[in-house]
This record gives structure tokens, C-alpha cells and sequence, in this order.
């Protein structure tokens, strides 16, 4: 009898049979045509298809699973130095890259990715270039290019001679409206979140009120992208995607350039097994709860004394909040061993002691308990920034601690 072959198409159920071994073989193959398309306008809608599959693998990522078979499924993001030639799809590429880093970032310093281990593995996946640092400044150029095509596609038939100059976004004037809305709203979308994720990473929580314009500006063209379903779905060039009730796009169009597939080959930690990425109008909807949690932590008045913000985390996590916003919130409570990276955790201690009088004496601040006491506040703020699986594998044994301190405390008042 025949062993099972793991990973092997004919003899593992679990694995789809790669269409292509390499990225370069999917590209000479047309995989991921630069332009998606020649004919201007099919180009435009198949780059609003590529930007709503993104988002849809994104918030997959968010979930839980792996980078490479969600975001980096994408082949534009696998070889984006292809991309150069055309602004817009090289643009939001860069822009996809540079959120994807944020995200790490976040989530590996507030080390709650132990609880996703696939969330923060990018081994072989192409995560930095050169000229990241730039990509706002590209984003704002090709949105203001937009802009301009929207303006002028609005202009009457008799002004129209002063804007000859501005070319149009694509070939038929009775959709270029619609289709300049479309992206301008994707675009702009992409911009405020990232601007939110720079705003919350702020040391002392400086940023919090500036993040909170960036996320009601993010969930305004949330609503526009919303809007423009019926505008997409009338006008589709493409072949429909297979489920046609969980499409991954919100013209319903299959997106070109994505093979989620080929990590599976090439990057060690990438799973066989194909997963199912969320739908487009359930990525929509994980982005907007997202967008409301993030806001609800930044309206937090930072209340230095610990009853506030216990009270605050308890009532946070009845929101359940995802990986993301419960990164941040932990990122915002302990930075640097402080409290909001200001506050001294031995000044939150006596203040929760009720003591009259914040003790100076650096003798005291070093007891070996208030060390140990510091530490374990530490730690349960943290605990509670986790999901709730974690939290009950954790508080028993910090619960342990707390008890072995206070019998220590204890025997130090009663000799």
C-alpha cells in the first residue's frame, strides 16, 4: 500500500494543484499584465477590482492567516518594481506595503501576535524597497491627478477648451465620472488609515486626536466605496468570480494578478492548504468595526488612576475587539515600563494604596516588592489586551503571583 504523499495534488485533498511554480512563469504567462489592460477603461475597472480584492485580503490577514497566501497573494506586490510604469497601480501598492509594515510593527511590539502565530511571518516575502518612505507623497500625486479628471470631467462642453490639457482617466466620457469617484474614494481610504496607524504609534498618546479626524475621514470613504457598488456592477468587463455569493470585489469581477498559490512554493512559512478570503462586503464591514474601536480607545481621557483604567480595558474588550485595535490599546497603556509613557507605574501604585502622599525615596522605589508589584501591574494590563482564550490561560497564573506577593507583603508588615 502507497503512503500518503503530503502536498502532493494527487494524493492530499487539502492542496489545489499549483497553475504556476514560480512568479516569473505567472508573469510570462500574462498572470499580471502592466497595463491590466489596453483598453483604458477595462485597465481602470480591473485596478478598482485589484485595489477591492487587497482590501478583502487584508482583512483576512487581520484574522489571523498568513501574509503570504492573503496580501502577498498578490503578484503586482511580489515584483512592484514591475509596476513603475503605471502611477496608479504602483501607487497603491506602495501604500499596501507600507500599512502591511505598520501592522507588523504594532503587533510584534505589543507581542500579541503570539496569539496569531501567522499574523508576523513575512520570511522570503518582499517587505521593504526602496523609496517606501515615499509612498504618501505618491499617493497624494496620483490622487490629485484624479481629482483633477473628476473636475474636469464635470466641467460644461464650452469651459472644456481651458482644460484640454488634463487627459482622462480612461476612453468613454459617460463613465468617467463614476469611475474617478470610485478610486478617488479608494484612494483617499488608503491614505487616512495609514494616517491613523502613524497617529496612534505617537509616544504619550500625542497623536490620539489627530488619529481620530484620520478614522471619521477613513469611515467617510468607507461610505463612498459602498456607494459606488451599483456604478461597478453596471459596468463590468471580466469574467464573474466563481462564488458569486461571497465576492471578493464589488463589481463581482474575478481580480487579475493574484495566486495564492505560489507562496505556498516558495515561502517556508506559508501553509499548503488554501483558505477562504473574507468577502468584500465582510472586509468592509471588519474595517469599519476596526475604525469604531480604534476610535472608541482614542477618545479615552488617559485617566492615570489605575480603578479608570481597568474600568476602561473591561469595558474595551466587551467590544471584542480585533488583533489590531487590542495591539494598539496595549502600545497606548505600557510604553517604555509607564504608564502612557509618562507616568511612573510606582506613582499608580501608591495612588491605587490611596497613600496621601507619592513616597520620593528612591529606597522605596527599589523594594524588591514594589518592583514585583510594578511588574505585575505590568503584566495584567497586558493580559487584558489579549483575546479572551489568552486571557483565561494567563490570569491563572498571574493570579498565582499576585498571591505569592501578597503573602510576601504580608509576613513583611507582621514579622
Amino acid at each position: 500500500m502507497s503512503a500518503l504523499e503530503i502536498m502532493d495534488p494527487k494524493m492530499d485533498s487539502g492542496v489545489e494543484n499549483c497553475q504556476y511554480h514560480s512568479i516569473d512563469e505567472a508573469i510570462e504567462n500574462g498572470a499580471a499584465p502592466v497595463p491590466l489592460d489596453f483598453d483604458r477603461t477595462v485597465d481602470v475597472q480591473r485596478i478598482i477590482d485589484v485595489m477591492d480584492h487587497l482590501l478583502a485580503c487584508e482583512a483576512t490577514w487581520h484574522k489571523g492567516n498568513s501574509l503570504g497566501q492573503t496580501v502577498f497573494s498578490c503578484i503586482y506586490l511580489l515584483r512592484l518594481e514591475r509596476t513603475s510604469s503605471h502611477a496608479l497601480l504602483h501607487s497603491y501598492c506602495r501604500i499596501i506595503r507600507a500599512t502591511c509594515n505598520a501592522v507588523i510593527s504594532v503587533v510584534s511590539d505589543a507581542r500579541t501576535h503570539e496569539e496569531e502565530d501567522l499574523f508576523t511571518m513575512a520570511y522570503g516575502l518582499p517587505m521593504k524597497g526602496e523609496g517606501d518612505e515615499k509612498c504618501l507623497s505618491m499617493l497624494n500625486a496620483v490622487e490629485e491627478t484624479v481629482s483633477r479628471q473628476l473636475r474636469a470631467c464635470k466641467v460644461p462642453s464650452s469651459k472644456k477648451r481651458v482644460l484640454e490639457d488634463i487627459e482622462p482617466l480612461q476612453t468613454n466620457p459617460d463613465l468617467e465620472e463614476g469611475y474617478c469617484k470610485a478610486l478617488l474614494c479608494r484612494l483617499r481610504f488608503r491614505k487616512h488609515f495609514y494616517h491613523v496607524l502613524m497617529c496612534m504609534r505617537k509616544s504619550h498618546g500625542r497623536g490620539l486626536e489627530l488619529a481620530r479626524k484620520h478614522i471619521a475621514s477613513c469611515l467617510s470613504e468607507l461610505r463612498f466605496i459602498i456607494e459606488s457598488v451599483e456604478f461597478l456592477m453596471s459596468n463590468i468587463h471580466g469574467s464573474r468570480q466563481d462564488d458569486k455569493e461571497d465576492p471578493t470585489t464589488a463589481s463581482g469581477c474575478k481580480p487579475v494578478g493574484f495566486d495564492a498559490s505560489l507562496n505556498g512554493r516558495l515561502s517556508a512559512p506559508t501553509p499548503p492548504r488554501a483558505i477562504k478570503i473574507l468577502s468584500w462586503k465582510k472586509a468592509i464591514e471588519y474595517f469599519e468595526k476596526l475604525l469604531h474601536d480604534l476610535d472608541t480607545m482614542c477618545s479615552f481621557s488617559l485617566d492615570p488612576s489605575l480603578e479608570g483604567i481597568l474600568r476602561f480595558v473591561v469595558q474595551f474588550q466587551k467590544l471584542q475587539p480585533d488583533l489590531v485595535a487590542r495591539s494598539h490599546l496595549q502600545l497606548l497603556l505600557v510604553q517604555d515600563g509607564k504608564l502612557y509613557g509618562r507616568d511612573l507605574i510606582f506613582d499608580v501604585i501608591s495612588r491605587a494604596a490611596a497613600l496621601h502622599e507619592v513616597p520620593k525615596d528612591q529606597e522605596v522605589q527599589k523594594n524588591e516588592i514594589v518592583l514585583q508589584l510594578g511588574q505585575l501591574l505590568i503584566n495584567l494590563l497586558k493580559i487584558l489586551c489579549t483575546n479572551v482564550a489568552w486571557q483565561r490561560r494567563k490570569l491563572g497564573k498571574v493570579l498565582q503571583d499576585w498571591s505569592v506577593t501578597s503573602v510576601q507583603v504580608f509576613f513583611r508588615d507582621h514579622p
